[in-house]
């Protein structure tokens, strides 16, 4: 009896077990969807005195699209001397939309945006 068949034949079925497990993990991992990185930002946006059209300003603020953002809830906050300011909510996927390309794109409305600041910014 050669006990070093055996060995070459278990070691092989063993490889073979092996080989095939990791092939079925590795497709159930593929299947699994990836985890997306999201973040929520409360933008404050600033207009530029008391008779800036602040509907006008929300409506401009929320035609800024784009893949991976999505606007939320928005309230008007008192600043003083009359002036509100428009606090705003929005979810991002990290990968695409981030807080300069979203500052960036609210500033160009230069008629009734004076400024834009990340008031909190959580992950999710």
């Amino acid at each position: 009896m050669d006990v070093g068949c055996i060995d070459d034949e278990e070691d092989e079925e063993a490889q073979r077990i092996r080989e095939q497990r990791l092939k079925e993990y590795a497709e159930k991992k593929a299947k699994k969807p990836a985890l997306i990185a999201k973040s929520s930002i409360l933008l404050d946006v600033k207009p530029w005195d008391d008779e800036t059209d602040m509907v006008k300003l929300e409506e401009c603020v929320r035609s800024v699209q784009a893949e991976g953002l999505l606007w939320g809830t928005s309230k008007l906050v008192p600043v003083g001397y009359g002036i509100k300011k428009l606090q705003i909510a929005c979810v991002v996927e990290d990968d695409k939309v981030g807080t300069d390309m979203l500052e960036e794109e609210i500033t160009k409305f230069d008629d009734y945006v004076q400024s834009v600041d990340v008031a909190a910014f959580n992950k999710i």
